[in-house]
């Protein structure tokens, strides 16, 4: 994908003007094959800069579709910004908690291009929004006046290390974990902000949230926090948020919570009973995974994993949960890709998904031994059950 450069500051106030705007508008259905065409005819009469900044802006809400739904379309975009905003579900979700606690106000640090502060604004809560860049913090504005929502949302400009959140009563930081040279940073301290010092802005009111990578270690996890939630939207985990000042009944230090939803499960940290392998196997939810919530699934649905340190369960009866994909298991082999390949033919299945935990072979590797054929379909589990290497085939439920 092509990267798209940001515009610089002066390009982007042009974007805002009438002229900008009628230049989206004739952009907003643009495909690739008729950039170029477009571009030639629109500059014979516009400044090639703001052009230029107008295509880049017409990709990018293309792009920014996938997140933000209908929204994209009247909404302003960084390159930075699509990448790193939060999916605009998960967003909602996390200011329903906010509303849910009594929050009045929050400061949003590190903010962006707003994406969080839309979402709180919408669910009733003033937002101060405060980031260091200059470009995010106009298209944050913009994006505000965009939705209808310029009352509730205050940009601020500054170094959220300096911004004093006297008038708030919650925070919400979702530090930069990008590098500048590109990549993903994972140490928590690398965060920028670093973790260490949101969980001290944590401390200056009664509520936060801060996000935080899926993959944060346990030992990362501050002893101050009083929940510690992943978020998971249409099967894929999102995001890792700590929260501060939830405890109270109900409260527990892990929380699972599936998209859309709105399925949770929180808990503690236990293990899970192990027993043979049933007529059903469910593969939890990563978000479950990831809190390490399997054993409160497992009492949920009456199931035992397969092997101790590997996250699939299973049940002599269909025990149906919204944390958990199930199958049914028609058999259940040792390993050997002559065996499983003669079998396939043999049902004559040409529609293989192949599923792997704690296994070294891949999944490509295999469909490339198997080189299935036929109208049928089946599900390959690739698993220890004991010791013991092992091909579980099975159904979706």
């Amino acid at each position: 994908m092509t990267r798209v450069a940001a515009p610089d500051p002066d390009t982007f106030e042009a974007l805002l003007s009438e002229r900008g705007e009628r230049l989206l508008a004739e952009l907003r259905d643009i495909t690739p094959d008729r950039e170029l065409a477009a571009a030639t005819r629109l500059r014979r009469d516009h400044p090639p800069e703001l052009v230029s900044a107008a295509l880049a802006q017409a990709r990018l809400r293309q792009r920014a579709a996938a997140k933000f739904g209908a929204d994209a379309g009247r909404m302003f975009f960084t390159p930075d910004g699509v990448e790193q905003a939060t999916r605009a579900p998960v967003a909602e979700w996390r200011a329903r908690r906010f509303a849910q606690l009594g929050v009045r106000r929050v400061a949003d640090l590190c903010c962006g291009i707003g994406g969080d502060a839309i979402a709180l604004a919408r669910a009733g809560i003033p937002v101060l929004a405060v980031d260091r860049s200059p470009l995010a913090c106009a298209v944050a504005q913009a994006n505000a006046a965009a939705l209808g929502l310029a009352d509730l949302v205050t940009v601020r400009h500054a170094a959220v290390e300096d911004t004093d959140v006297a008038g708030c009563d919650a925070v919400f930081v979702d530090p930069a974990r990008r590098r500048t040279t590109g990549g993903r940073v994972f140490a928590p301290e690398a965060y920028s902000p670093p973790l260490s010092w949101a969980v001290q802005a944590a401390g200056r009111v009664p509520y936060a949230a801060l996000k935080v990578a899926p993959g944060v270690p346990d030992e990362a996890i501050p002893a101050a926090a009083s929940e510690a939630e992943w978020v998971s939207h249409r099967g894929e985990v999102k995001e890792a948020v700590l929260w501060f000042g939830t405890g109270g009944a109900g409260a527990a230090p892990r929380r699972a919570t599936l998209l859309p939803s709105g399925a949770t499960v929180a808990g503690l940290a236990r293990p899970a009973p192990v027993g043979p392998v049933g007529r059903h196997l469910y593969e939890p939810d990563g978000a479950v995974i990831r809190a390490h919530l399997v054993a409160d699934v497992a009492e949920r649905i009456g199931g035992r994993l397969l092997d101790p340190s590997i996250a699939y369960l299973t049940t002599d009866e269909p025990r149906p949960t919204p944390f958990a994909t199930g199958y049914e298991i028609t058999d259940v082999l040792p390993f050997g890709v002559k065996r499983l390949r003669a079998l396939l033919r043999e049902r004559g299945v040409g529609r293989v998904t192949v599923k792997k935990r704690g296994f070294a072979v891949t999944p490509e590797e295999l469909l490339r031994q198997l080189k299935p054929r036929g109208p049928g379909a089946v599900t390959v589990f690739l698993t220890r059950v004991g010791a013991a290497p092992t091909m579980l085939l099975g159904l979706p439920h």
